[in-house]
This record gives structure tokens, sequence and C-alpha cells, in this order.
């Protein structure tokens, strides 16, 4: 299953969460370092869930690639 995971500049460091995984957030000082640890997050999150024997939440939030989001904001030339 893929989860939808939203990275945004917290000003000082960048901050990560999961909509459909209420709780499982991570913050790192680079957009990197915040993949990496929303990873982990994901993953100790899920083994929680199964651990305490819940059902995983459907991955139903949607996100755009970064290249199309680039596109919606590119002007045209002319």
């Amino acid at each position: 299953m893929r989860y939808a995971v939203v990275i945004e500049n917290a000003g000082n460091n960048f901050s990560a969460y999961v909509p459909d995984l209420p709780g499982c957030v991570a913050t790192g000082a680079t957009v990197e370092e915040a993949e990496t640890q929303i990873r982990e997050a994901i993953e100790f999150h899920i083994a929680g869930l199964r651990e305490n024997g819940l059902p995983l939440p459907p991955a139903a939030s949607q996100v755009e690639p970064r290249s199309f989001i680039r596109r919606l904001f590119e002007r045209p030339n002319g």
C-alpha cells in the first residue's frame, strides 16, 4: 500500500505527515532527511497497528507528482 506524504517547509526545518495515518509525523533539517524520517515513522506506525491487531487505514489521499505541480505554475512563453 502506498500512502501520500506531505512535506512542508516549517521555517527552520521541514515537517512531514501522512494524512491517512493520523499521528504519523516526522521532521528533518532538509527535505531528504524529512523523507527518510517519515518513511521510518510509517514503518513504525504500521508495525504498531499490526501489533495491536488494528486494521491498516486505506490509502485514500491523492497527491500529484512534483513535475505535474511544476507544470501548473509554469507560464506559457509569449
